[in-house]
């Protein structure tokens, strides 16, 4: 079925992956504090229990890098059965300060698509993760000014979207998301009636995953990369 992009009057944007990036410095993260731990269990084996230990904990931490930190701190003492140093535990919370003070690296034409939308469309941001860390990013970004709107969401399911768009008195019809994760950013909005363009990150976290039956007959395009919505949208 064909879409009607012409209705859009606003444009939602992902924030991690979508315009900066952000999953590299988990799976460095992962990469370290596997050879931290490596002496207890084999990096794989930590990486997969890294990841069981991030989801046990999701509803009690919520997304990004403190319970990251958390979870890792755990993990650490359930696989040393208590035992794991003070120094390693402190070598954990160092991982995790560097990736919270990381410099903010924008994706390839991100201020210049920004730009180019603001003149047409209203611009917001729908993201989730810690607050704190992501308004920090945001202003961080020099990207602010773009959008007449932050959101941090606990999570990206269609009833979240649906109470953003009301609250802010959109119409899903007239809404567009932009991001690089088809369960969180595209499939949500889909599902609500409103449209999405999917703009994949070269990696993507376990979590994020979908299989490929849940995105068949699923009406959103895709784009290589983010300034191909400029031309999909006939805007330069």
């Amino acid at each position: 079925m064909e879409i009607d992009y012409s209705t859009i009057k606003v444009i939602g944007f992902d924030a991690d992956d979508t315009l900066w990036v952000n999953e590299t410095y988990f799976r460095e993260a992962e990469e370290k504090v596997g050879q931290l731990l490596s002496h207890y269990e084999t990096p794989n084996k930590i990486d997969q229990e890294l990841f069981r230990m991030e989801i046990k904990n999701l509803p009690t931490y919520g997304y990004g890098v403190k319970g990251f930190v958390l979870s890792m701190i755990e993990l650490a003492l359930e696989l040393s059965n208590g035992k794991v140093s003070s120094h390693v535990i402190g070598k954990i919370l160092e991982i995790g300060k560097d990736m919270i003070n990381k410099p903010i690296e924008l994706l390839d034409d991100v201020e210049n698509v920004l730009k180019s939308l603001s003149k047409n469309y209203k611009l917001i941001v729908a993201t989730k993760g810690d607050l704190l860390d992501q308004e920090r990013k945001l202003e961080k970004s020099g990207l602010l000014h773009y959008f007449h709107h932050i959101e941090v969401l606990s999570e990206k399911h269609d009833k979240n979207y649906k109470r953003l768009l009301a609250h802010l008195d959109i119409n899903p019809s007239e809404f567009l998301m932009i991001g690089n994760s088809l369960k969180s950013d595209i499939l949500p909005l889909v599902s609500i009636g409103a449209k999405a363009i999917h703009v994949p990150f070269h990696t993507t976290w376990q979590h994020e995953k979908v299989s490929e039956d849940l995105t068949k007959n699923q009406n959103f395009q895709t784009k290589a990369r983010l300034i191909q919505v400029l031309e999909f949208l006939k805007l330069k």
